[in-house]
């Protein structure tokens, strides 16, 4: 094939972009932000040097971070060139170490023929290691312990120079020098091992260094700001001493800190580098200015950053709608109304993301989506109901309805693991078959002491299981669906076994806010007095294939962290409130709060027409509800910028945010948009109004009106104050009730205050003295 000419290279790019492209040698710093054509820069300077500057492909090494990027990088550097890329090297960080270990295993400990050990792989080791050690699992999560292990490589921390901390860093300290002694016995590596030991190489084998760097003459990363330490030292030791350094990043995008990136990075590259050329990508080519100015009014106030503007030739653009719901539940119908009233404008669903900080968000969002029959696809996980810890607890609550669910009593069985393993369980399946009988009357049978097949020991585990199991039934049918859901959960040391089957403590994390959202809705399901066969049937039809249409053309359900790298005409943020966006477990430092902040950005900047960004007055969380506060990151738009909730810094939040539920106005200007749009505040207005109080998540209003208190001495059998009702405190003065519920013989009362000082209280009503206004 013929080559380009330099023209056809250079089409179509703009001054800057030009720029980075045909940099001379040397290192250089491009900061990109989003949507300002990086992957188009970083191809085409692959083909300038090897087009224009005649720099031989087998000396170049472009580095990324998936095969995925890897192999569309190749593909457009394929096409620029007009020839193949044979002898480039382009890759991830670990194949292209695995690949130069491979050839140099006589520089590590390592046989050519290593292994390199997988996550199941790495944990049955840590696991060698803990029981050699004496280190019980049930203590000490092997999943944790590896987590740290790995934490410490990715900062080039070895066994020897480990110390620990405190109690459970001390415990890593002993595991690691032995699970890396297993590793090395086995004559394998980890996936971390596969750069340590690239650095160690080049680091003690000046002869080996050298050999590579004259290999590798230039080097070019991308998304550099996602890069860790050990990552950092790869790229100065292939690229030492020329330097010829090229990397593309942008700190105000780094959201990977839990995965090891540090955003510091890109400033530690201009320090180490001082005269490296510096060139900033700041206009972008997929969003709206309106869009853009909202996203460098959020990213502007974080410290630690290269100033940076992002703008476009698209000038103007629609405001941004900011909008409060009541509850999570109520927010989820109003993306709903707001994406019907969009289609009818002419966007279709697949035009449409709809993005959340943490992954149980989801459930109201995918329930809405079931209710409006609104196809959807989950990305970056699996549908609420579909998740391992979701299914293992619904097939605990099946089995104790019904014992004679075969799939669920299989799945539940040895999870987690009561020594009932796959032969046991057929020898069990086989007497019950071989007797006529369900497994219900099989434990009944096993238990008053028949003969089976079983081994003594399979008798006293199945025995045992069956105990519990009547035990859960007779709860089941005396006491709230919670409490059985709370004592299944106890039994069987659920929580324990999360963290044993968890990565690391935020996937541990996030599994139990995931089960803590399913019992927020058995709380729901007790107070709506449903069933335990009802609610199982409920679930079952919310995970039915059929509820979701057939076809490509679906909104997107995401978390932030998954919508790096997209786009989309219309984007969703949800749950926008302090305790979400910044998450409560990252604002205890500076840092985690700007991390939080870059992933707003990340959000915001991937809409390229129409933003909208959603918090709502309270939502359910740990199992009930508790009032929420629009996320201070919202302070920093600017009014201008927003259609929708007055945006003042002097606003009274707590009280005001109530109010403003009533006021609200929709952003779809034309009359059937407007109704459909006000459509689920005007049902709570009324709901209000009606002195009713509204299930959060849920359609199901309560019809009943209990008239306020008379002199009856008698304690509450029934809430006498109700939600939406204006109340005065002595102390605390005006406020409004959130909700109202009857414990043992008192009423428990929760009031958002008018003063911010006293913001939102639980008062029992026997001591409040609280009047109604």
């Amino acid at each position: 094939m013929s080559q380009p000419p330099t023209g056809d290279l250079l089409a179509g790019l703009n001054d800057r972009q030009r720029a980075a492209v045909t940099a001379a040698g040397g290192p250089v710093l491009v900061l990109a932000g989003p949507g300002s054509g990086k992957t188009r820069v970083l191809t085409r300077r692959i083909a300038y040097l090897i087009n224009e500057m005649q720099i031989a492909p087998h000396t170049i090494m472009a580095v990324t971070f998936t095969n995925k990027a890897a192999t569309e990088m190749r593909h457009r550097v394929q096409a620029a060139i007009g020839m193949h890329t044979r002898g480039l090297q382009i890759g991830t960080f670990h194949a292209t170490c695995a690949r130069i270990l491979r050839t140099e295993y006589d520089f590590t400990p390592y046989d050519q023929d290593f292994v390199i050990y997988d996550t199941d792989d790495q944990l049955n080791a840590v696991g060698q290691a803990m029981n050699e050690l004496n280190i019980e699992s049930k203590k000490f999560s092997p999943r944790a312990v590896l987590a740290a292990i790995s934490s410490a490589k990715n900062e080039m921390i070895l066994p020897n120079n480990y110390v620990g901390q405190d109690y459970f860093t001390e415990i890593v300290s002993r595991v690691y020098p032995r699970y890396q002694s297993i590793l090395l016995d086995s004559n394998a590596l980890d996936f971390d091992d596969l750069l340590v030991q690239m650095v160690l190489a080049l680091r003690h084998n000046p002869v080996l260094q050298e050999k590579y760097q004259r290999k590798f003459a230039w080097v070019l990363v991308d998304e550099f700001q996602d890069t860790n330490t050990v990552q950092y030292q790869l790229v100065e030791l292939f690229g030492a001493p020329q330097n010829n350094i090229f990397v593309v990043g942008d700190e105000d995008q780094s959201i990977y800190a839990f995965r090891g990136a540090d955003y510091r990075n890109v400033a530690r590259f201009r320090t180490d580098y001082p005269d490296a050329s510096v060139i900033m990508l700041e206009q972008n080519y997929r969003s709206t200015q309106v869009v853009l100015d909202v996203a460098n009014a959020v990213i502007s106030r974080n410290k630690h950053r290269t100033p940076k503007h992002l703008f476009t030739d698209r000038a103007g653009g629609d405001l941004i709608t900011l909008h409060e719901a009541y509850d999570d539940g109520y927010e989820a119908r109003y993306v709903m109304e707001e994406i019907e009233g969009l289609r009818r404008r002419g966007y279709n669903y697949s035009d449409v993301a709809v993005m959340y900080r943490t992954n149980p968000q989801s459930r109201a969002l995918e329930r809405a989506c079931v209710e409006e029959g609104v196809p959807y696809t989950l990305v970056g996980g699996v549908g609420f109901y579909k998740r391992r810890e979701i299914r293992d607890m619904l097939s605990y609550l099946r089995v104790v309805q019904n014992p004679n669910d075969r799939v669920s009593f299989a799945r539940i069985i040895n999870t987690p693991k009561r020594g009932i393993g796959k032969k046991s369980l057929e020898s069990f399946q086989y007497w019950a078959a071989e007797n006529n009988t369900g497994y219900s009357e099989a434990l009944l049978r096993l238990m008053e002491g028949a003969e089976t097949p079983l081994g003594s020991r399979a008798e006293k585990l199945f025995k045992d299981f069956g105990e519990q199991l009547f035990e859960w039934r007779e709860i089941a049918n005396n006491a709230p669906l919670v409490t059985l859901f709370d004592r299944v959960s106890s039994d069987i040391g659920y929580n324990l076994y999360i963290h044993e089957i968890s990565e690391n403590d935020l996937e541990a994390a996030d599994r139990t806010d995931n089960l803590n959202e399913m019992r927020g809705l058995l709380v729901q399901a007790d107070e709506d007095e449903i069933s335990l066969a009802d609610f199982l049937g409920d679930q079952a039809l919310m995970t039915d294939a059929d509820t979701q249409p057939e076809g490509e053309d679906r909104i997107t359900l995401m978390t932030l962290h998954a919508a790096k790298g997209l786009e989309f005409p219309i984007v969703f943020i949800t749950g926008v409130e302090d305790g979400l966006l910044p998450h409560i477990r990252s604002m205890e430092s500076m840092d985690d709060i700007e991390e939080e902040r870059r992933l707003l950005y990340v959000g915001i900047t991937r809409a390229m027409e129409r933003l909208y960004l959603t918090y709502a007055f309270k939502r359910t969380t740990w199992g009930g509800s508790e009032a929420r506060e629009r996320s201070n990151f919202l302070y920093d738009i600017p009014e201008e910028l927003t259609d929708g909730l007055p945006n003042g810094l002097n606003t009274d939040r707590s009280y005001q945010s109530f109010r403003q539920m009533t006021t609200w106005e929709p952003t779809i200007k034309n009359d059937t948009d407007r109704r459909i749009a006000r459509s689920g505040l005007d049902r709570l207005r009324q709901d209000l109004q009606r002195g009713q109080t509204q299930s959060s998540g849920n359609d199901a209003v309560r019809k009943k009106i209990i008239p306020f208190p008379g002199s009856e001495p008698e304690p509450p059998t029934e809430p006498q104050y109700h939600t939406g009702m204006s109340v005065y405190h002595p102390m605390f003065g005006d406020g409004m009730v959130v909700e109202s519920h009857v414990i043992t013989d008192d009423e428990e009362v929760t009031v958002v205050f008018k003063d911010k000082r006293y913001g939102v209280k639980k008062l029992l009503a026997s001591l409040a003295n609280l009047s109604v206004q």
